[in-house]
């Protein structure tokens, strides 16, 4: 059905559930079930879900060349493919909403339908600031970089409610799920850009806009629904996690989306 070849699945997967297809790709520094962990039973519910592991993540290997944003994209697409979905949704997550949004660009007719969440179309200052801090702190103190990810990462109403004791589990567990292959995500992040692609995607399109986010503004949120045709932008009170600060709600918002679709 693609007019584009695809290539052999070489990432790690994970398939659940039963129903229509959703693939889903997830955030730079994590892994599909660092990312959508906390909702995946509610997608699971009502679709076959499939999520791949970006080299570094999971139980893919590390790469050794620096990472394309089209080899992402593509190996996306294949693993859902190969797991029998010839048409599905996608999710995409941080950096996996550029995944996703290259995947639509150059997969149309596979695409029916496409949620962004907490993205970006291409980096702003900011995040170039950002981005340098964290790749040197995953290369060489990931103590510090759990606390640096954890102050940048979670909004201001989650962190300030949050007593100190749990302060530190948060910190403590962030260490332990920094991905092997964060220095690599990191690299990739400022030469990922899809200000061309957001036309040329058709497909039916939710952004989701973290409205507390310090890692992706909601300036760049609305950019993305300025640009992909039809998109609708919905909001939520949270940082770039909510996942952890309000996971029910972000799967509502996907699941509604794509029951309104029927995707």
């Amino acid at each position: 059905m693609s007019q584009r070849t695809l290539p052999e699945t070489t990432f790690a997967r994970t398939v659940l559930g039963s129903g229509p297809g959703l693939a889903m790709a997830h955030g730079a520094g994590s892994s599909f079930a660092g990312t959508y962990g906390p909702i995946l039973d509610g997608l699971a519910a009502g679709h076959t879900v499939v999520g791949i592991d970006y080299p570094g993540s999971g139980d893919t290997p590390r790469s050794t060349t620096p990472l394309q944003l089209d080899d992402l994209a593509d190996q996306l697409v294949a693993a859902a493919v190969t797991e029998g979905q010839e048409t599905f949704a996608l999710s995409g997550y941080s950096l996996g909403g550029l995944v996703a949004m290259r995947a639509a660009a150059r997969h149309p007719e596979r695409v029916s339908a496409l949620v962004l969440t907490a993205t970006l179309p291409h980096i702003d200052n900011r995040l170039v600031l950002a981005l340098s801090i964290w790749r040197k702190l995953a290369e060489t103190d990931r103590g510090l970089l759990a606390e640096f990810l954890t102050m940048m990462a979670l909004g201001v109403d989650a962190l300030e409610a949050m007593p100190r004791e749990q302060l530190q589990q948060i910190v403590g567990f962030s260490v332990a799920s920094i991905a092997d292959g964060t220095p690599e995500h990191a690299e990739l992040a400022p030469r990922a850009d899809v200000r061309d692609d957001l036309a040329r995607i058709k497909a039916p399109t939710l952004v989701i806009s973290t409205t507390q986010d310090w890692f992706t503004s909601t300036r760049l949120h609305r950019q993305i629904a300025d640009g992909i045709p039809g998109a609708r932008l919905a909001e939520i009170p949270t940082g770039h996690l909510p996942m952890v600060e309000r996971p029910e709600e972000w799967q509502k918002l996907i699941t509604d989306f794509l029951a309104q679709h029927n995707a």
